[in-house]
Protein backbone atom coordinates (compact mmCIF):
# COMPACT_ATOMS: atom_id res chain seq x y z
CA UNK A 1 0.00 0.00 0.00
CA UNK A 2 1.32 3.44 -0.95
CA UNK A 3 1.73 5.77 2.04
CA UNK A 4 1.01 9.47 1.52
CA UNK A 5 3.15 12.15 3.15
CA UNK A 6 1.16 13.72 6.01
CA UNK A 7 -0.20 17.17 5.08
CA UNK A 8 1.63 18.91 7.96
CA UNK A 9 4.95 17.61 6.68
CA UNK A 10 4.11 18.11 2.99
CA UNK A 11 3.40 21.79 3.61
CA UNK A 12 6.96 22.47 4.84
CA UNK A 13 8.88 19.78 2.98
CA UNK A 14 10.47 22.16 0.46
CA UNK A 15 11.91 24.24 3.30
CA UNK A 16 13.50 21.39 5.29
CA UNK A 17 17.22 21.08 4.65
CA UNK A 18 18.26 17.45 4.27
CA UNK A 19 19.07 15.03 5.61
CA UNK A 20 16.87 15.59 8.65
CA UNK A 21 15.16 13.53 11.33
CA UNK A 22 11.73 15.03 11.93
CA UNK A 23 9.73 14.32 15.10
CA UNK A 24 5.99 14.70 14.51
CA UNK A 25 4.67 16.00 17.83
CA UNK A 26 1.01 15.36 16.97
CA UNK A 27 1.62 11.65 16.47
CA UNK A 28 3.92 11.47 19.48
CA UNK A 29 1.17 12.99 21.63
CA UNK A 30 -1.30 10.41 20.30
CA UNK A 31 1.13 7.60 21.19
CA UNK A 32 1.45 8.96 24.71
CA UNK A 33 -2.32 8.67 25.15
CA UNK A 34 -2.04 4.87 24.84
CA UNK A 35 0.63 4.81 27.56
CA UNK A 36 -1.55 6.94 29.84
CA UNK A 37 -4.47 4.61 29.35
CA UNK A 38 -2.44 1.51 30.22
CA UNK A 39 -0.99 3.15 33.32
CA UNK A 40 -4.38 4.34 34.52
CA UNK A 41 -6.45 1.24 33.82
CA UNK A 42 -3.88 -1.48 34.58
CA UNK A 43 -2.31 0.31 37.54
CA UNK A 44 1.21 -0.33 36.24
CA UNK A 45 4.27 1.87 35.69
CA UNK A 46 5.67 2.65 32.26
CA UNK A 47 9.22 3.75 31.55
CA UNK A 48 10.80 5.09 28.36
CA UNK A 49 13.66 2.86 27.17
CA UNK A 50 16.21 5.48 26.17
CA UNK A 51 18.23 2.89 24.25
CA UNK A 52 15.53 3.19 21.57
CA UNK A 53 14.74 6.88 21.75
CA UNK A 54 16.34 9.76 23.62
CA UNK A 55 15.45 13.31 22.60
CA UNK A 56 15.36 15.66 25.60
CA UNK A 57 13.56 18.33 23.55
CA UNK A 58 10.37 16.22 23.66
CA UNK A 59 10.75 14.83 27.18
CA UNK A 60 8.43 17.50 28.63
CA UNK A 61 5.70 16.17 26.33
CA UNK A 62 6.42 12.54 27.27
CA UNK A 63 7.02 12.76 31.02
CA UNK A 64 3.38 13.64 31.72
CA UNK A 65 2.41 10.16 30.51
CA UNK A 66 5.30 8.09 31.89
CA UNK A 67 6.91 7.23 35.21
CA UNK A 68 10.52 7.66 34.16
CA UNK A 69 13.24 6.15 32.01
CA UNK A 70 15.23 2.96 31.80
CA UNK A 71 18.90 2.95 30.85
CA UNK A 72 21.38 0.48 29.43
CA UNK A 73 24.42 2.27 30.78
CA UNK A 74 25.65 5.07 33.00
CA UNK A 75 25.36 7.83 30.39
CA UNK A 76 21.75 6.95 29.60
CA UNK A 77 21.01 6.84 33.32
CA UNK A 78 22.49 10.32 33.78
CA UNK A 79 20.50 11.55 30.82
CA UNK A 80 17.29 10.23 32.35
CA UNK A 81 18.01 11.80 35.72
CA UNK A 82 19.13 15.18 34.36
CA UNK A 83 16.66 15.69 31.50
CA UNK A 84 13.58 13.54 32.26
CA UNK A 85 13.61 13.87 36.01
CA UNK A 86 11.51 10.97 37.23
CA UNK A 87 12.37 7.33 38.05
CA UNK A 88 15.61 5.96 36.57
CA UNK A 89 16.10 2.22 36.14
CA UNK A 90 19.40 0.78 34.87
CA UNK A 91 20.40 -2.61 33.47
CA UNK A 92 23.48 -3.88 31.63
CA UNK A 93 24.87 -7.36 30.94
CA UNK A 94 27.69 -6.45 33.33
CA UNK A 95 28.71 -3.47 35.46
CA UNK A 96 32.08 -2.35 36.74
CA UNK A 97 32.53 -1.21 40.32
CA UNK A 98 33.05 2.33 39.07
CA UNK A 99 29.79 2.22 37.15
CA UNK A 100 27.87 1.02 40.18
CA UNK A 101 29.27 3.90 42.22
CA UNK A 102 28.16 6.34 39.51
CA UNK A 103 24.74 4.70 39.13
CA UNK A 104 24.11 5.00 42.86
CA UNK A 105 24.13 8.78 42.34
CA UNK A 106 21.47 8.82 39.62
CA UNK A 107 19.47 5.55 39.53
CA UNK A 108 16.49 4.43 41.61
CA UNK A 109 16.70 0.80 40.45
CA UNK A 110 19.70 -1.28 39.38
CA UNK A 111 19.10 -4.64 37.70
CA UNK A 112 21.84 -7.27 37.71
CA UNK A 113 22.37 -9.91 35.05
CA UNK A 114 24.06 -12.77 36.91
CA UNK A 115 24.55 -14.27 40.37
CA UNK A 116 28.17 -13.14 40.32
CA UNK A 117 27.21 -9.52 39.65
CA UNK A 118 24.75 -9.72 42.55
CA UNK A 119 27.41 -11.13 44.89
CA UNK A 120 29.97 -8.50 43.88
CA UNK A 121 27.84 -5.38 43.87
CA UNK A 122 24.84 -5.89 46.14
CA UNK A 123 27.05 -5.13 49.19
CA UNK A 124 28.01 -1.80 47.55
CA UNK A 125 24.36 -0.90 47.07
CA UNK A 126 23.46 -1.81 50.65
CA UNK A 127 26.48 -0.02 52.10
CA UNK A 128 25.55 3.19 50.30
CA UNK A 129 22.54 3.65 52.55
CA UNK A 130 20.64 5.01 49.55
CA UNK A 131 17.06 3.91 48.77
CA UNK A 132 18.14 2.18 45.55
CA UNK A 133 16.13 -0.93 44.72
CA UNK A 134 17.81 -3.94 43.14
CA UNK A 135 16.55 -6.41 40.60
CA UNK A 136 17.66 -9.52 38.75
CA UNK A 137 17.12 -10.22 35.08
CA UNK A 138 15.98 -13.76 34.33
CA UNK A 139 16.04 -15.76 31.13
CA UNK A 140 12.45 -17.02 31.07
CA UNK A 141 12.86 -19.45 28.18
CA UNK A 142 10.05 -17.61 26.40
CA UNK A 143 10.72 -15.05 23.68
CA UNK A 144 8.82 -13.61 20.76
CA UNK A 145 10.73 -11.57 18.19
CA UNK A 146 9.21 -10.27 14.95
CA UNK A 147 12.38 -8.69 13.50
CA UNK A 148 16.02 -9.65 13.42
CA UNK A 149 15.71 -13.32 14.42
CA UNK A 150 18.39 -14.47 16.86
CA UNK A 151 20.10 -11.08 16.62
CA UNK A 152 17.30 -9.65 18.79
CA UNK A 153 16.26 -12.79 20.66
CA UNK A 154 17.31 -12.55 24.34
CA UNK A 155 16.51 -16.24 24.88
CA UNK A 156 18.38 -17.61 21.87
CA UNK A 157 20.88 -20.42 22.56
CA UNK A 158 24.02 -19.00 24.11
CA UNK A 159 22.31 -15.77 25.13
CA UNK A 160 24.26 -13.65 27.60
CA UNK A 161 21.09 -12.14 29.04
CA UNK A 162 19.60 -13.17 32.36
CA UNK A 163 19.78 -15.91 34.96
CA UNK A 164 18.54 -19.34 33.93
CA UNK A 165 15.90 -20.97 36.17
CA UNK A 166 18.29 -23.53 37.69
CA UNK A 167 20.44 -20.73 39.17
CA UNK A 168 17.63 -18.67 40.67
CA UNK A 169 17.41 -20.58 43.93
CA UNK A 170 20.95 -19.50 44.86
CA UNK A 171 20.18 -15.77 44.82
CA UNK A 172 19.74 -13.69 48.00
CA UNK A 173 16.04 -13.07 47.48
CA UNK A 174 15.59 -11.12 50.71
CA UNK A 175 17.64 -8.34 49.11
CA UNK A 176 16.10 -8.40 45.62
CA UNK A 177 13.13 -6.14 44.92
CA UNK A 178 12.33 -6.68 41.24
CA UNK A 179 12.18 -9.61 38.82
CA UNK A 180 13.18 -8.32 35.38
CA UNK A 181 12.02 -10.09 32.19
CA UNK A 182 12.78 -8.66 28.76
CA UNK A 183 12.23 -11.13 25.92
CA UNK A 184 9.95 -9.48 23.34
CA UNK A 185 10.60 -7.41 20.22
CA UNK A 186 7.87 -5.55 18.31
CA UNK A 187 5.08 -7.96 19.27
CA UNK A 188 1.30 -7.72 19.42
CA UNK A 189 -0.91 -8.34 22.46
CA UNK A 190 -1.00 -12.14 22.11
CA UNK A 191 2.74 -12.35 22.80
CA UNK A 192 2.69 -9.72 25.55
CA UNK A 193 -0.02 -11.72 27.32
CA UNK A 194 1.83 -14.95 26.59
CA UNK A 195 4.92 -13.68 28.38
CA UNK A 196 2.93 -12.45 31.39
CA UNK A 197 1.18 -15.79 31.76
CA UNK A 198 4.37 -17.79 31.18
CA UNK A 199 6.17 -15.93 33.94
CA UNK A 200 3.21 -16.36 36.29
CA UNK A 201 2.98 -20.08 35.59
CA UNK A 202 6.71 -20.84 35.83
CA UNK A 203 8.23 -18.40 38.30
CA UNK A 204 5.54 -18.03 40.98
CA UNK A 205 7.85 -18.90 43.95
CA UNK A 206 10.18 -16.06 43.00
CA UNK A 207 7.45 -13.55 42.12
CA UNK A 208 6.13 -14.01 45.65
CA UNK A 209 9.49 -12.90 47.04
CA UNK A 210 9.76 -9.58 45.16
CA UNK A 211 7.82 -6.33 45.15
CA UNK A 212 7.57 -5.86 41.38
CA UNK A 213 7.95 -7.60 38.04
CA UNK A 214 9.35 -5.68 35.08
CA UNK A 215 8.13 -7.17 31.79
CA UNK A 216 10.57 -5.14 29.71
CA UNK A 217 9.87 -3.70 26.29
CA UNK A 218 8.82 -4.95 22.89
CA UNK A 219 5.08 -4.50 23.61
CA UNK A 220 4.08 -2.55 20.49
CA UNK A 221 0.81 -1.27 21.88
CA UNK A 222 0.59 1.64 19.42
CA UNK A 223 0.18 -0.68 16.45
CA UNK A 224 -3.43 -0.47 15.21
CA UNK A 225 -3.94 -4.23 15.56
CA UNK A 226 -2.69 -4.36 19.18
CA UNK A 227 -5.54 -5.04 21.64
CA UNK A 228 -4.63 -2.66 24.46
CA UNK A 229 -7.64 -3.76 26.50
CA UNK A 230 -6.40 -7.36 26.50
CA UNK A 231 -2.98 -6.25 27.77
CA UNK A 232 -4.62 -4.21 30.53
CA UNK A 233 -6.71 -7.19 31.62
CA UNK A 234 -3.65 -9.47 31.73
CA UNK A 235 -1.68 -7.01 33.84
CA UNK A 236 -4.58 -6.55 36.25
CA UNK A 237 -4.95 -10.34 36.62
CA UNK A 238 -1.22 -10.73 37.29
CA UNK A 239 -1.23 -7.96 39.91
CA UNK A 240 -4.29 -9.44 41.59
CA UNK A 241 -2.85 -12.97 41.74
CA UNK A 242 0.61 -12.03 42.99
CA UNK A 243 0.04 -8.68 44.71
CA UNK A 244 3.08 -7.08 43.06
CA UNK A 245 3.69 -3.96 41.02
CA UNK A 246 4.09 -4.34 37.27
CA UNK A 247 6.50 -2.28 35.16
CA UNK A 248 6.74 -1.99 31.38
CA UNK A 249 9.66 -0.31 29.61
CA UNK A 250 8.78 0.26 25.95
CA UNK A 251 10.97 2.25 23.60
CA UNK A 252 9.95 1.97 19.96
CA UNK A 253 6.28 1.53 20.87
CA UNK A 254 6.15 5.03 22.32
CA UNK A 255 7.49 6.71 19.18
CA UNK A 256 6.06 4.33 16.57
CA UNK A 257 5.45 6.13 13.25
CA UNK A 258 5.99 9.48 14.98
CA UNK A 259 8.97 10.59 12.93
CA UNK A 260 10.58 10.74 9.52
CA UNK A 261 13.95 10.92 7.84
CA UNK A 262 13.78 13.42 5.00
CA UNK A 263 16.35 12.88 2.27
CA UNK A 264 17.27 14.28 -1.16
CA UNK A 265 18.24 12.45 -4.35
CA UNK A 266 21.81 13.46 -5.23
CA UNK A 267 22.21 11.47 -8.44
CA UNK A 268 20.68 8.71 -10.55
CA UNK A 269 22.44 6.07 -12.61
CA UNK A 270 21.82 2.72 -14.23
CA UNK A 271 23.70 -0.54 -13.67
CA UNK A 272 21.34 -3.35 -14.66
CA UNK A 273 18.81 -1.54 -12.44
CA UNK A 274 17.89 2.08 -11.87
CA UNK A 275 19.79 3.47 -8.88
CA UNK A 276 19.36 6.67 -6.90
CA UNK A 277 22.05 7.96 -4.57
CA UNK A 278 20.63 9.73 -1.51
CA UNK A 279 22.14 12.29 0.86
CA UNK A 280 21.32 9.93 3.71
CA UNK A 281 22.83 6.54 4.51
CA UNK A 282 21.61 3.24 5.91
CA UNK A 283 25.05 2.60 7.42
CA UNK A 284 25.29 6.02 9.07
CA UNK A 285 21.75 7.23 9.70
CA UNK A 286 19.52 4.15 10.00
CA UNK A 287 21.80 1.27 11.10
CA UNK A 288 18.92 -1.12 11.86
CA UNK A 289 18.16 -1.25 8.13
CA UNK A 290 21.38 -3.25 7.79
CA UNK A 291 21.49 -4.91 11.20
CA UNK A 292 17.93 -6.27 11.45
CA UNK A 293 17.78 -6.16 8.39
CA UNK A 294 14.60 -4.51 7.14
CA UNK A 295 13.34 -2.16 4.44
CA UNK A 296 12.05 1.09 5.95
CA UNK A 297 8.68 2.47 4.87
CA UNK A 298 8.94 5.18 2.22
CA UNK A 299 6.12 7.59 1.47
CA UNK A 300 4.74 7.94 -2.07
CA UNK A 301 6.32 4.66 -3.16
CA UNK A 302 5.49 0.95 -3.29
CA UNK A 303 7.19 -2.43 -3.50
CA UNK A 304 9.45 -3.12 -6.48
CA UNK A 305 7.56 -3.50 -9.74
CA UNK A 306 4.20 -2.30 -8.43
CA UNK A 307 4.54 1.24 -9.79
CA UNK A 308 6.11 1.97 -13.21
CA UNK A 309 9.63 3.00 -12.10
CA UNK A 310 11.71 0.85 -9.75
CA UNK A 311 14.90 2.13 -8.09
CA UNK A 312 17.52 0.85 -5.69
CA UNK A 313 18.14 3.61 -3.14
CA UNK A 314 21.79 3.78 -2.21
CA UNK A 315 23.39 5.60 0.68
CA UNK A 316 26.02 8.32 0.56
CA UNK A 317 28.86 6.34 2.16
CA UNK A 318 31.47 4.34 0.26
CA UNK A 319 30.41 1.05 1.87
CA UNK A 320 29.25 -1.31 -0.88
CA UNK A 321 26.35 -2.59 1.19
CA UNK A 322 25.03 0.86 2.06
CA UNK A 323 21.68 0.19 0.38
CA UNK A 324 18.46 1.42 1.93
CA UNK A 325 16.10 -0.70 -0.17
CA UNK A 326 14.36 -1.13 -3.51
CA UNK A 327 11.13 0.76 -4.21
CA UNK A 328 8.88 1.67 -7.12
CA UNK A 329 7.59 5.14 -7.98
CA UNK A 330 4.97 6.73 -10.24
CA UNK A 331 7.54 8.98 -11.91
CA UNK A 332 11.27 8.64 -12.63
CA UNK A 333 13.44 9.98 -9.81
CA UNK A 334 15.62 12.98 -10.54
CA UNK A 335 18.31 14.93 -8.74
CA UNK A 336 16.77 17.19 -6.12
CA UNK A 337 13.70 15.03 -5.39
CA UNK A 338 12.91 14.76 -1.69
CA UNK A 339 11.99 11.35 -0.28
CA UNK A 340 10.54 10.73 3.18
CA UNK A 341 11.25 7.55 5.15
CA UNK A 342 8.77 6.67 7.90
CA UNK A 343 9.02 5.38 11.48
CA UNK A 344 12.43 6.99 11.91
CA UNK A 345 12.49 7.95 15.58
CA UNK A 346 13.21 4.54 17.07
CA UNK A 347 16.81 3.26 16.95
CA UNK A 348 17.88 5.94 14.48
CA UNK A 349 19.75 8.97 15.84
CA UNK A 350 20.55 7.07 19.06
CA UNK A 351 22.64 4.69 16.91
CA UNK A 352 23.86 6.90 14.07
CA UNK A 353 27.50 7.54 13.26
CA UNK A 354 29.80 9.63 11.07
CA UNK A 355 31.51 6.84 9.10
CA UNK A 356 33.30 8.31 6.04
CA UNK A 357 32.70 11.77 7.46
CA UNK A 358 29.09 11.59 6.31
CA UNK A 359 27.31 14.50 8.06
CA UNK A 360 24.70 13.69 10.67
CA UNK A 361 21.12 14.74 9.87
CA UNK A 362 19.52 17.76 11.47
CA UNK A 363 16.99 17.11 14.23
CA UNK A 364 13.69 18.87 13.58
CA UNK A 365 10.42 19.20 15.50
CA UNK A 366 7.21 19.31 13.47
CA UNK A 367 4.67 21.09 15.65
CA UNK A 368 0.95 20.39 15.67
CA UNK A 369 0.23 23.66 13.87
CA UNK A 370 2.50 22.64 10.98
CA UNK A 371 5.48 24.80 11.93
CA UNK A 372 8.87 23.16 11.97
CA UNK A 373 11.79 23.92 14.27
CA UNK A 374 15.41 22.88 13.76
CA UNK A 375 16.67 22.10 17.25
CA UNK A 376 20.07 20.63 16.36
CA UNK A 377 22.40 20.97 13.40
CA UNK A 378 25.62 18.97 13.35
CA UNK A 379 28.88 20.04 11.75
CA UNK A 380 32.53 19.17 11.28
CA UNK A 381 33.23 19.83 14.96
CA UNK A 382 30.92 16.95 15.94
CA UNK A 383 32.79 14.62 13.57
CA UNK A 384 36.16 15.79 14.87
CA UNK A 385 35.18 15.48 18.52
CA UNK A 386 34.74 11.70 18.19
CA UNK A 387 38.21 11.32 16.69
CA UNK A 388 40.31 13.56 18.92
Amino acid sequence: MTLTIPPRLASVLDRIATPAYVADLAILKKNMAAARRIRAEAGCRILLATKAFALPAVFPLMKESLDGTTASGIFEARLGRETFGKEVHAYAPAFTEGEICELLKVADHIYFNSPDQVRRFLPLVKASGLPVKTGIRINPGFSRVTVGGELYDPCAPGSRFGVKPHDLEFLPWDDIDVLHVHSLCEVLHEDSIGLIRHVGDNFAPYIKRVKAVNFGGGHFFNKPEYDVGALIAAIKDFRRIFNVDVILEPGGALVLDAGYLVSTVLDTLHNESHIAIMDTSAACHMPDVLEAPYTPPLFDSDEPGVLPFTYILGGKSCMTGDVIGTYSFRQPLKTGDKLVFGDMLQYSFVKNNTFNGVPLPDIVLLHEDGKYEVIRRFGYEDFLLKLK
